[in-house]
């Protein structure tokens, strides 16, 4: 089995770097196609399912070098970078080829695949360029169908977009052409096999235990929460959260795109939709699924993302006795969150007044968490706004903790200060009458926190 240190966290190719080579050759490439393709003759590939991984690995291993060493007319390679090409044509056979390595690195969120050539990353909130690149645009392809076949989908000129996700539940997007110029475009987005808990964002100062705390009181006083963000600003890793405070006893059904929230509850039933097949039947969507729910008795519906005409259902399901549901939305702010899911709930082409759409929207949720991505990378929890009511024709809303900040350092690094507004929110009568303490202390606005 590789040993990850020894690659650090590279692909085959890139490694050639440091071996000595200035670029990796399109020689280089043709190599390890060729192979690639005398190693899927030489193999039974039906042991794939039957062998162990480690053990299907070295077998690979083997072969590869039994090729090398018979084949004469193979370019000159060293020790390292044999065991580099063997590590790279294992990675093709038994995973995702160049973006294996990756995907073995915890440090990374995001691997984004612009076109064959070009692969970047993202750790810790930075943006980077690697050396790893595709063979050709078929090569990438290849990669793409074996990640969409996984989870029954397709991709083709007819249906030239698709979302899927990986085993361990990471996010997946891919575009082809025509839609796409320059080649098929890839986009991961990974999410840790041990999710972030509460103790994990106060660490990472995304928010203040004070606020942990009231976090923890909003899940448990059954208020129905909608988390705004940004792309890549943390929405579902606060939905994962916050669900972990959902007790035992409580059906939750959760519906998704594409399934990625880790819930770590034993009463949970997950939903997912399903893209119209090939002659555009067959398709399910996320309205069809919160309708269904409903008839599941469910007691929380978790909506992974609302961005269209099931957004009316979810609102029904929150103001008929589903309290305590959960989800997210992309807006840039608390006030454009509830414009915008007002907008989807009039594109369910129902005719109904904005007046009474508005009041709906008032009555149904509570809680809006605004989440922000910082120009440092980070995340911070940068308001919670309660939702109070109605006046006149507009919501009325008021922010009981906001994050400000101050400034930037030299090094690039964002700060400000944590806050509570001083007010005392009026889901504190349901937390009394559920039994939820929360000390007073923390409304206190004197009590700032710097980071």
């Amino acid at each position: 089995m590789r040993d990850a240190t020894e690659y650090n966290g590279y692909s085959a190719a890139e490694a050639c770097y440091s071996a000595g080579r200035t670029s990796v050759s399109e020689e280089y490439y043709l190599l390890k196609s060729k192979i690639h393709g005398r190693l899927l003759d030489m193999i039974d590939l039906s042991l794939l399912d039957t062998m162990e991984h480690d053990m299907l690995r070295m077998k690979i291993g083997m072969l590869v070098e039994k090729i090398l060493l018979e084949d004469d007319s193979c370019m000159p390679l060293n020790s390292i970078e044999r065991k580099l090409l063997a590590s790279e044509i294992q990675d093709e056979v038994l995973g995702l080829g160049p973006l294996e390595p990756f995907l073995q690195d915890p440090t990374i969120s995001d691997i984004l695949v612009n076109n064959y050539k070009k692969v970047y990353i993202e750790r810790f909130g930075k943006l980077e360029l690697t050396g790893a690149r595709f063979k050709d645009d078929a090569h990438l392809r290849r990669i793409i169908d074996k990640i969409v076949s996984f989870v029954g989908r397709r991709i083709d000129e007819s249906s030239p977009m698709v979302d899927a996700r990986l085993k361990d539940g990471s996010r997946v997007n891919a575009i082809i052409p025509p839609l796409a110029l320059d080649g098929p475009v890839l986009s991961i987005r990974r999410f840790s096999v041990d999710p972030l808990e509460l103790e994990d964002l106060i660490e990472l100062k995304t928010l203040v235990p004070g606020l942990g705390l009231l976090l923890q009181g909003i899940v448990k006083a059954k208020l129905n929460v909608l988390i705004s963000g940004g792309t890549g600003s943390g929405k579902t890793t606060m939905l994962n959260v916050l669900s972990r405070f959902i007790p035992e006893n409580e059906r939750i059904v959760v519906i998704e795109d594409a399934a990625e929230l880790q819930l770590k509850q034993e009463h949970v039933v997950r939903l997912e939709t399903r893209p119209p097949n090939i002659e555009g039947k067959g398709e399910v969507t996320q309205r069809d699924l919160v309708k269904n729910s409903l008839r599941m008795r469910p007691d929380r519906i978790i909506v992974g993302e609302v961005r269209g005409q099931e957004s009316l259902d979810m609102l029904q399901a929150m103001n008929t006795g589903h309290e305590g549901s959960l989800t997210t939305i992309h807006a840039n702010s608390p006030r454009d969150a509830l414009l915008r899911l007002e907008t989807m709930v009039a594109m369910a082409n129902f005719d109904i007044p904005s007046e009474f759409i508005r009041r709906y929207v008032s009555s149904a949720l509570d809680i809006v968490i605004q989440i922000g991505r910082m120009t440092d990378g980070t995340r911070k929890l940068v308001s919670l706004q309660e939702i109070t009511g109605m006046e006149g024709n507009i919501i009325t809303m008021q922010e009981i903790f906001s994050f400000s900040q101050s400034g930037i350092d030299e090094a690039g690094k964002v700060h400000g200060s944590f806050v509570f507004s001083g007010i005392r929110p009026r889901f504190i009568e349901k937390f009394q009458v559920s039994g939820i303490k929360v000390p007073f202390a923390i409304f206190d606005p004197s009590k700032t926190e710097q980071v």
